[in-house]
């Protein structure tokens, strides 16, 4: 029977919910391939802007997102402690790998 000290914590789970939307997964998904403003999210995901902004708001709460800003607009990346596998498809969240394809 596992050990309850070897079972995921608060905060992975945490994370895990956060990420267990197709909008925020989609983020993160076009992130992994390199920084992107809020136009160019948009771009691609074709939603309202206050909504993309919210779910980057939940993003940068959970400490899976990073902004930074750039002239009038804000330049998204994977936070620094999101591993990305040297493949570039494939995050570590420290409790768990999560592959995307």
């Amino acid at each position: 029977m596992p050990n309850k000290k070897n079972l995921p914590q608060q905060p992975c789970a945490d994370k895990l919910k956060v990420l267990g939307d197709t909008t925020r997964l989609s983020v993160m998904s076009l992130l992994m391939a390199k920084p992107l403003t809020v136009t160019e999210l948009n771009a691609v995901l074709e939603m309202d802007q206050s909504l993309l902004s919210h779910h980057l708001k939940i993003l940068r709460d959970a400490g899976l997102v990073s902004s930074v800003r750039e002239g009038k607009g804000m330049l998204y990346s994977l936070a620094e402690d999101v591993d990305l596998s040297r493949s570039g498809n494939m995050i570590n969240l420290g409790c768990c790998k999560l592959k995307f394809e």
